[in-house]
């Protein structure tokens, strides 16, 4: 049997769904995660219930704080980790700005001197779309520059820089991912789709920033735990980045078309000024992720609204039989 997979954040949305899939298919797990308080640490133990039956092990820890960390990686003889954990959220990332580079760099930092020290060799880092800021069209790994717009961009771009330094001094092999924009079950409570449909199904206002033309390439989880498993599999020497979506970017009016088609509602449209830091458009060109990791989006984002709407239907149900 391989050695355990140590997966940081392991108890939020991308985590809890990359651990139902290593467990499926044989993988020993270990969750890290530190229940922050940025969103209710109930729906994250929501999220792994699945994967502690199945038999993860769940380590309850700050991936700042270095002891604990490299009790983990020590106990299991972890030899493969996955850093999903961060401070999330771009327009947040102004308000605290020194939470974010603590967090997302300062623990990252923390998590490679841990793998290096404790012989870890292979490290996927989930970085962000964020990194590159705003785009014109398809934003590709080697010729697109790094231009954050919000301080959570900034501290994904510092956790990169901070990967490619080790894998050239250290000899550990990273591939970093930049996500965009992932939807799906468990999603974040703050996240669009999330918050979209639980608004419209409410008969809610909906905030629309800005004239609701702004694009984003969203992207379905089950595509994106593809490619992370990919990028876990696959001998990646050194490091390298890779671009993780669909590319093919929605305008958010169509989106908000396709919820209220599922959904059976009407959304009543609030219309607000652009936010500081939210590009206008994003999209992933992913030809460099198909040629090494053999990566390709399966789920239209007409098939992931209607497998959302119908997880967020079933979920409501069980919320009130449980009453």
């Amino acid at each position: 049997m391989t050695d355990p997979v140590l997966i940081t954040g392991g108890a939020g949305f991308i985590g809890s769904h990359l651990a139902d899939r290593l467990l499926a298919r044989g993988e020993r797990v270990v969750l890290l995660d530190s229940f922050d308080p940025y969103y209710p640490e109930a729906v994250k133990r929501a999220n792994i219930a699945c994967a502690l039956a199945a038999g993860a092990t769940l380590a309850t820890a700050d991936i700042r704080d270095a002891t604990a960390l490299r009790s983990a990686l020590a106990e299991h003889g972890v030899s493969r980790v996955v850093h999903l954990a961060a401070r999330p959220g771009v327009r947040p990332s102004f308000e605290t700005p020194e939470t974010y580079l603590d967090i997302n760099v300062s623990g990252t930092l923390t998590v490679l001197q841990a793998c290096r020290d404790l012989g870890v060799r292979k490290l996927v880092f989930a970085s962000s779309s964020s990194v590159y800021g705003g785009t014109d069209g398809p934003a590709d790994e080697e010729t697109t520059p790094c231009r954050p717009l919000s301080p959570y961009g900034a501290s994904k771009v510092a956790g990169e820089a901070l990967c490619a330094s080790f894998a050239a001094s250290d000899g550990l092999d990273i591939a970093a991912l930049r996500f965009f924009t992932v939807y799906g079950p468990r999603q974040r409570p703050d996240m669009a789709i999330n918050r979209f449909t639980r608004l419209i199904a409410g008969g809610e206002e909906v905030p629309v920033y800005g004239d609701g033309m702004s694009r984003r390439d969203y992207t379905y989880v089950s595509d994106i735990i593809n490619g992370v498993v990919a990028a876990l599999d696959t001998p990646l020497p050194g490091y390298q980045a890779f671009n993780l979506g669909r590319g093919e970017p929605v305008v958010l009016r169509d989106l908000l078309a396709a919820l209220e088609c599922e959904t059976g509602r009407e959304a009543r449209l609030c219309h607000l000024p652009e936010q500081t830091g939210d590009a206008r458009s994003t999209c992933a060109d992913i030809s460099r992720a198909r040629a090494l990791l053999g990566y390709e989006p399966r789920i239209s984002i007409a098939d992931g609204i209607r497998l959302y709407i119908q997880w967020h239907r079933e979920r409501e149900r069980d919320r009130i039989g449980s009453r």
